[in-house]
């Protein structure tokens, strides 16, 4: 999902470029969330295979989606799209199948997280890191902790809160404070959940996807939804900051590294993701973000206090509660009708 900036190309550059390059060139175009690779991956990766990595970045699903729309397909040769983007894309023939023959280090990959609904036997992704929306809050400045979504409409919350800016997030919040599920497609209860979410507009100081830890460490926000990793550095730098798994149930998600249908440098994309498959980089990962790792052998290798942490990997009775955002199929129409009738109202 987001999260320590790197090298990024201008985008530009990458999608002329990547309509001249070869199989077998020796560069690898990537395209990635914004801040949500390890500072130095990228150089080590270059300088132990000698192939040069072309980076640019993006900060929905969404505008990923889009973007690979308008190329058709073409202009990158890594992607990293969640869970759910990754049934839509692959249904649509968007994604080029898997080669595990050239991932020796798919191994190291905990059972628990392949082969899953979204993409059974990792036929068009593999696993890159998994997390979930949490709420952090200041609650030195406000008086209490919030435990529960439903806690952000209370009026104390009024002109405070940041929230992502990213439709199923956000609806997937009101959707589970009104006990429902976060996939729902159901058109009333949609509806129901952009009514609800109508009510706490006043109470939204900022919406933000790009780098949401910054709102609060700015002191420009008490409260509001966030994902983990995000809440993991934050409380970091401030102390006074702390995260909690809602009462009703986190907002859980996967993000897998994908190839596009039209990339031209599958040799290089194997080798990228194959790399990012060796423990020692996935032990960098979870240090630098603080999201979970789906690696198991990497899980070995970090030290007890971050193999611990419930901020970073929830527990038995939190995942017993919290779902993983699923494909909506048509009913994403609906949920873009209020979407847009909500973000028209900040």
């Amino acid at each position: 999902m987001k999260r320590t900036l790197l090298i990024v190309f201008a985008l530009a550059c990458a999608v002329f470029a990547a309509g001249a390059a070869r199989a077998g060139s020796g560069v690898v175009y990537v395209y990635n969330w914004t801040e949500y690779i390890p500072e130095g991956v990228i150089e080590q990766f270059s300088e132990e295979t000698g192939i040069k990595v072309v980076y640019a970045t993006y900060e929905s699903n969404e505008a990923m989606y889009a973007k690979l729309k308008m190329l058709g397909n073409k202009g990158f040769d890594v992607i990293v799209p969640s869970s759910y983007f990754v049934s839509k894309m692959a249904r649509e023939g968007m994604l080029h199948e898997i080669d595990k023959s050239k991932l020796p280090n798919f191994k190291n990959l905990d059972a628990a997280y392949l082969d899953q609904p979204f993409d059974k036997d990792n036929k068009y992704s593999v696993p890159y890191t998994w997390g979930g929306t949490g709420i952090l809050a200041n609650p030195g400045k406000l008086g209490t902790m919030p435990t529960k979504w439903a806690d952000l409409w209370k009026p104390e919350y009024n002109g405070v809160l940041l929230v992502q800016d990213d439709l199923r997030e956000v609806f997937g919040m009101a959707l589970k404070a009104k006990g429902y599920s976060l996939n729902d497609t159901d058109p009333k209860h949609i509806e129901e959940a952009y009514k609800y979410l109508k009510k706490l507009m006043p109470s939204i100081r900022t919406f933000n996807s790009d780098s949401p830890k910054v709102p609060f460490m700015n002191e420009e926000v008490d409260a509001g939804m966030i994902w983990n990793g995000e809440a993991y550095v934050a409380m970091g730098e401030v102390p006074a900051l702390n995260f909690v798994w809602p009462e009703e149930g986190g907002i859980l998600w996967m993000d897998c590294m994908a190839i596009p249908a039209g990339a031209k440098n599958l040799d290089e994309a194997h080798a990228f993701i194959n790399f990012i498959l060796r423990p020692d980089i996935a032990k960098k990962m979870v240090e630098e973000w603080g999201y979970a790792t789906p690696n198991k052998a990497a899980m070995a290798l970090l030290d007890d206090d971050m193999r611990t942490s419930r901020v970073i990997f929830p527990d038995k009775a939190t995942m017993a509660k919290s779902e993983f955002q699923d494909d909506i199929g048509d009913a994403i129409v609906i949920y873009e009708k209020y979407w847009n009738l909500l973000k028209g109202e900040q």
